[in-house]
């Protein structure tokens, strides 16, 4: 692959050959359409079309997975089969501009009568291309940095109850989880900017409380604020958060969109927690949607530094494989320069889910999230941080982590109290 081409792979069904359907994916998204037209010249089509680069059969299946009035139309009742498409499309019909990207490796690909089934896989873009692009301004280096962990997992956890709480309630929730020594906290990504706790109020209330102990222990506990919502507000809060002291932001990635988030990445120099809520919706069904690789690939060129990957034996669908690929994504640099994301692991995690989770992705450069497995702790908070600080001590160490529950009793209470839940 040359500077001046990427490559999109995708899961194709259809009931027509692969080989003709790959080509009416590489015409739809370039300079064709269903017919031949007027201009579309030998030489245009030479510099402009994208080109099917590989085909591979995957084999019948017994059911498609979606309906197609138009194969319904034209008669076209046989078997699916599905297989491996590879496009490679020309750089300049794109330039710099992730949505206009986004559009032409997905886009109407989904819509495509000849189909019962699209799945973007996975993105292959040149060096040269990505450099055009954001990189992280901070990722996991300036993580570390900025909370002063050099080494280990990042413990976090989440502001709990979701809403509610108002502004002087949560920074002394906050405050409470800085004693109890996390290393980062963030909001609930459905609390932005409620009546109850509007970010104009709780920026400097939390912010207060960080500083706090910061003055007294050294420590900046990062603090993701979420400030979901229309560009110029984002962009507001996230200069409020900075006044403060505060070193992060947080944003629902797919209700923001790519435009607000490149727009936020150009106007803070703070981390952007880039929470995936609402992923499930382009990815849960097998053959259809975007592939984590292709997604984070996408949100990584609007310059996101943390993105969620959900967690092992969580409360989710993903399956534990699909969790690990997507870390291993993140720790993945797209090409010759250090862009990689730091892995936010959430969802349903305690220290019973430590070491399947080192012993998977095989390094501490994540961010390990646990709200009901620290704040649920029968020992309270600081206890429930103590716990998985623990468990990461002793997985890293290569100790078993049963061994070290027989000498650590806030991992033992840990252990007893959340096996029963």
């Amino acid at each position: 692959m040359s500077d001046a081409h990427y490559e999109a792979t995708y899961l194709v069904e259809t009931p027509l050959p692969l080989e003709k359907v790959a080509e009416i994916m590489a015409g739809e998204q370039s300079c064709g359409t269903f017919t031949r037209v007027e201009g579309e010249t030998d030489e245009l089509r030479e510099r402009a079309r994208a080109n099917v680069v590989a085909v591979r059969d995957l084999g019948e299946i017994a059911q498609p997975s979606v309906r197609s009035s138009w194969l319904d139309r034209k008669g076209l009742s046989a078997p699916s089969r599905r297989g491996e498409v590879v496009v490679r499309f020309p750089v300049a019909n794109v330039g710099v501009n992730l949505s206009t990207l986004a559009a032409t490796v997905a886009g109407n690909l989904f819509d495509l009568g000849e189909v019962t089934g699209l799945r973007l896989e996975s993105l292959k873009l040149p060096g040269a291309y990505r450099k055009q692009y954001p990189l992280p301004r901070h990722g996991i280096a300036g993580t570390r940095r900025l909370t002063g962990i050099a080494r280990g997992a990042l413990i976090g956890s989440i502001i709990k109850p979701n809403v509610g709480l108002r502004s002087e309630e949560i920074a002394s929730l906050v405050e409470r989880l800085c004693d109890a020594g996390l290393d980062f906290v963030k909001d609930d990504e459905i609390a932005a900017n409620p009546a109850h706790a509007p970010l104009s109020a709780r920026i400097p209330a939390v912010m207060s409380a960080v500083r706090r102990y910061q003055d007294r222990t050294g420590k900046h506990v990062m603090v993701a604020f979420n400030i979901t919502d229309e560009t110029d507000a984002m962009r507001r809060h996230a200069d409020l958060v900075a006044g403060e002291g505060g070193s992060c932001v947080m944003a629902s990635l797919n209700w923001c969109g790519f435009s607000s988030i490149e727009t936020l990445r150009r106007s803070t120099n703070l981390v952007i927690h880039g929470h995936r809520n609402g992923y499930g919706a382009f990815s849960r069904h097998p053959a259809l949607g975007i592939g984590f690789q292709a997604y984070q690939t996408l949100w990584r060129l609007a310059g996101v530094d943390h993105m969620h990957v959900h967690g092992l034996g969580g409360k989710f669908a993903q399956a534990d494989d699909e969790v690990v690929d997507s870390a291993k994504d993140c720790l993945t640099a797209l090409c010759d320069v250090d862009d990689r994301v730091m892995p936010a692991f959430s969802s349903g995690q305690w220290v019973g889910t430590v070491g399947q989770t080192y012993h998977a992705v095989n390094t501490s450069d994540l961010l390990f999230m646990a709200g009901g497995g620290i704040m649920a702790h029968p020992g309270g908070p600081a206890e429930g941080v103590a716990s998985i600080r623990e468990a990461w001590r002793a997985v890293e160490a290569s100790e078993s982590v049963d061994s070290a529950r027989t000498k650590h009793r806030a991992l033992a209470d840990a252990f007893s109290f959340f096996a029963k839940c």
